[in-house]
């Protein structure tokens, strides 16, 4: 089946075909449902409004909500999350890429577990308390280092190992330590990994409810958790305009970042994952 010519012929068209059924009518929802007015929007449906409000209704939703607030929350918190990971992760890559005993081996797989063994949210609470940290934004960041750490690790170790030594070799000689070895040497060259790395990790933390609620909920706002408080609260109740104006509003920065960033995301997948 795979070969046949007309098969190939068609798989531009079915390719195309997912991507505008699974991506394009989704997010056409979502636009045309921001911009219609209350009674319209009562019964979301994919026909265009019969007076275009998309403005009006972001900027209603910019007041009453108090999406600036909840904005600065959500970077008090993406922003060190991002960086601590990025940073973290990549040093830990390094050493278990350069290293090849087995106790490396048995460090990395405990390292990457962390993709497929969901956290005790219970028991991460309770630690929290225990600590002070409970509701705090510091709290919510080790929470989320502990989480995410591990795809860092997996997709940097990988591209780690695609960078001849010999370029370390030559800094050592000349005099660097093993700080100066990975801040000049290496890290440049995990731009493109760590470009995707950023891109995943900034989608997981901003759009996150789950762990923000049971950890921050009610002491700390992030714009997840504000559209839930003011959409529980009958706000927003039956007003699909404004929650897909919301909608719309919390998407735009993981947009702009994806804009700046996407040359390198292929290339940073490619690179370390597949490696």
């Amino acid at each position: 089946m795979s070969d046949h010519p007309l098969w190939r012929r068609l798989q531009p068209f079915v390719a195309v075909l997912l991507v505008v059924g699974l991506i394009g009518a989704p997010l056409w929802l979502v636009v045309v449902t921001a911009g219609k007015s209350q009674g319209e929007a009562v019964d979301p449906n994919f026909s265009l409004p019969s007076h275009w409000q998309l403005l009006d209704n972001l900027r209603q939703v910019w007041v009453d909500a108090d999406v600036p607030a909840a904005f600065l929350g959500s970077m008090l918190i993406v922003v060190p999350t991002v960086v601590l990971v990025l940073i973290l992760g990549s040093m830990a890559a390094w050493v278990l890429a350069r290293r090849t005993s087995k106790l490396m081996a048995v460090l990395y797989a405990v390292g990457i577990s962390g993709i497929i063994l969901p956290p005790a949210v219970v028991t991460v609470v309770l630690l929290l308390r225990q600590l002070g940290l409970a509701g705090t934004a510091i709290g919510m960041i080790c929470v989320y280092l502990g989480i995410y750490l591990s795809t860092v690790i997996f997709f940097v170790t990988g591209f780690v190992r695609t960078i001849p030594e010999s370029l370390e070799e030559a800094a050592q000689i000349d005099g660097a330590g093993p700080m100066l070895v990975f801040r000049r040497i290496v890290l440049p060259l995990l731009r493109p990994v760590l470009a995707t790395a950023t891109i995943l990790i900034c989608l997981y933390v901003w759009n996150d409810v789950f762990y923000a609620f049971f950890v921050v909920g009610g002491r700390l706002d992030t714009l997840p958790l504000n559209l839930f408080r003011v959409a529980s609260a009958g706000l927003y109740l039956n007003n699909w305009h404004l929650i897909f104006a919301y909608v719309i509003l919390m998407s735009l920065p993981l947009i702009a970042l994806f804009a700046v960033a996407q040359r390198k995301i292929i290339a940073g997948i490619t690179g370390g994952a597949v490696k």
